[in-house]
């Protein structure tokens, strides 16, 4: 298994790296491919991947050992078909085949600074929000959110704590569904940037604390930043089904969670708002 991370060790053979993942998790019954009890690896073989695309095996395996690395967008796209990648996959895997720049000039990334307007959003917003950096670093909260989740703090990690706090084990409906979409999430988002020290320590410091985190790792999964629904379990107002928005704002995302209206989780989340204003009141 594999859990290697972004960093320039892990780069010298990323696309071959890739390949050997997602050939591991497609079926020779998905291919059309007999099955049979006596393989010896998961998914398909090297050879059986190289027929389906129409190229050789002899330079398939140049392809996953790192011997060619400049395959044609053809031979690319013809390889995502027989693995079955869908098109942020195809997509990520023809930008692990462009060349990479490993000049020493490269400009550092800037420090992520949450602009002041989002300050102001976030205090006037009755919902729960929250400023999200591009390793999931929280940069800012307000109130609500934090009473919704408290791990959501300024300083905290969102990748970290859900896959080693066990709060959000029992605060996620699907913990084990959460865990995946953020992993996939997370290594969309960094993409071919092999030189942000901010992944590489994350990588490595969940590399060694997290058996989950090392397993959805290898997979190799890619998926978009986006909103969706969160199905959550609050210790005080009980279940909240929440949409959520992710929206870009400058260098950082400005993450909001709502109920839809005259439902259930409108009426809890409407609970949960009362208490943290009585205790602002309280506290003021």
């Amino acid at each position: 298994m594999t859990t290697s991370g972004p960093g320039p060790a892990a780069d010298e053979n990323r696309l071959g790296e890739y390949l050997r993942a997602r050939r591991a998790l497609v079926s020779p019954e998905q291919a059309g491919l007999p099955g049979g009890r006596h393989r010896r690896v998961p998914g398909l073989r090297r050879e059986e991947v190289a027929l389906l695309a129409g190229i050789s095996a002899d330079y398939y395996l140049r392809l996953e050992r790192g011997r060619d690395r400049n395959p044609s967008a053809q031979v690319l796209q013809a390889l995502a078909r027989v693995l079955h990648l869908d098109d942020v996959e195809t997509a990520y895997l023809l930008g692990l085949a462009k060349p990479q720049r490993r000049d020493a000039a490269r400009p550092r990334r800037r420090a992520e600074r949450v602009p002041e307007r989002l300050h102001h959003l976030l205090a006037a917003l009755e919902l729960p929000a929250f400023v999200e950096g591009r390793t999931f670093d929280v940069l800012a909260s307000n109130p609500l959110a934090v009473a919704l989740n408290p791990r959501l703090v300024p300083g905290e990690n969102r990748l970290r704590s859900l896959l080693l706090d066990p709060g959000e084990r029992a605060f996620h409906d699907d913990w084990e569904r959460a865990s995946a979409d953020s992993v996939a999430a997370f290594r969309s988002t960094i993409g071919d940037d092999v030189t942000d020290a901010r992944a590489v320590e994350l990588v490595g410091e969940l590399s060694l604390a997290s058996g989950r985190f090392r397993t959805l790792w290898a997979r190799h999964d890619v998926q978009r930043l986006e909103g969706g629904v969160a199905t959550v379990h609050h210790p005080v107002v009980g279940p909240l089904r929440l949409n959520r928005e992710k929206l870009p704002v400058g260098d950082v995302l400005l993450v909001v969670y709502y109920p839809d209206e005259h439902s259930d989780s409108a009426e809890r989340l409407a609970l949960l708002a009362s208490s943290v204003a009585a205790g602002s009141r309280t506290s003021s």
